[in-house]
């Protein structure tokens, strides 16, 4: 008996409900060392590969921003006697390492991905091109931005709130490892210190959690942003779905009521 014939039962329609469809994530590069002091920890790179395919397969169009801390960074390489602007290129370039190697764990899953720099380098990845990164959304690609904005004196936090703007992103989801949302202090240090459920984004400047060109990015396109700890990989999935997860940043006053 079809389901379309008299007297067939539906089957329930068990997936999880998705509140955000489309996100933009950032991982540190920290997020890719695991238990290696230096690079790659390959086992996690294709762990954090099958969790990106688990919500890939929920409808969730999925594009990420990729730091370079495990490799190089910008800000290290100056007290190393390298100036500023050489030291954050460098930087730039540990970010399109990373890419292609989180490239690469995806593709192995069979999905097709695509990594855009913000620096020019053809025989390796696509520009970046905003209809063109839009356009692989679109069609079901995940879509990994390297290469900070392409220009010294930006962290990839800038970089990651303005892909998410370009790209029309629903949420920034900032996932953090170890680190379960935003704080009062840091609660490594301070045991009294309150973990937030929500914040305005002049709270989140207070703090200084996040960069602040990158928080006000997002304060003036009144995107959400979403810290999480990504050391739990299934909170990925909790996120998109709305699950109460880490701190949700918005111009929501903290306590206010969302509905009036």
């Amino acid at each position: 008996m079809s389901e379309d014939e008299p007297g067939a039962q539906s089957q329930p329609d068990t997936a999880p409900t998705l509140k955000y469809r489309r996100v933009l994530l950032k991982l540190s590069g920290e997020a890719l060392l695991g238990r290696e002091p230096f690079g790659i920890d390959d086992g996690l790179l294709k762990t954090i590969a099958r969790e990106l395919q688990a919500v890939h397969k929920l409808g969730c169009e999925i594009a990420l921003v990729v730091g370079g801390g495990n490799i190089f960074r910008g800000v290290a390489g100056v007290k190393r006697g390298i100036d500023r602007v050489t030291g954050d290129n460098m930087g730039m370039l540990a970010t399109v390492i990373n890419a292609l190697a989180l490239m690469s764990a995806i593709e192995a899953l069979d999905l097709d991905v695509r990594v855009q720099t913000a620096i020019e380098m053809h025989e390796v990845a696509e520009p970046f091109i905003q209809r063109r990164a839009v356009r692989h959304l679109e069609q079901g690609r995940i879509v990994i931005f390297a290469g900070g904005t392409g220009s010294p004196f930006f962290s990839t936090d800038t970089a990651a709130a303005l892909r998410a703007l370009q790209i029309g992103a629903d949420a920034l989801l900032m996932a953090k490892h170890g680190v379960d949302g935003v704080y009062s202090g840091d609660p490594k240090q301070d045991v009294d210190a309150e973990r937030f459920e929500t914040l305005d984004y002049d709270r989140l400047l207070q703090l200084k959690v996040m960069d602040a060109t990158a928080t006000a990015l997002a304060r003036e396109q009144e995107i959400p942003i979403i810290v999480f700890d990504f050391a739990d990989l299934s909170n990925l999935r909790r996120v998109v779905c709305g699950e109460n997860v880490g701190t949700v940043i918005s111009s929501l006053r903290p306590g206010a009521d969302p509905d009036v």
